[in-house]
């Protein structure tokens, strides 16, 4: 007899997490944040800012 194939939850409930974790971080402007200091960084580097 072969067994019944039942998917494994525990993946789901981590991509859902890491899913909702990407949206709040997108909702607080995280990825404004990140670009401004990859320019300053990226400005002082080649010494203009």
């Amino acid at each position: 007899m072969r067994k019944k194939f039942s998917p494994r939850k525990g993946p789901f409930a981590l991509l859902a997490l890491f899913l909702l974790l990407f949206l709040a971080g997108i909702a607080l402007g995280e990825p404004t944040r990140v670009l401004e200091q990859a320019w300053s960084i990226c400005l002082s580097c080649i010494g203009i800012g």
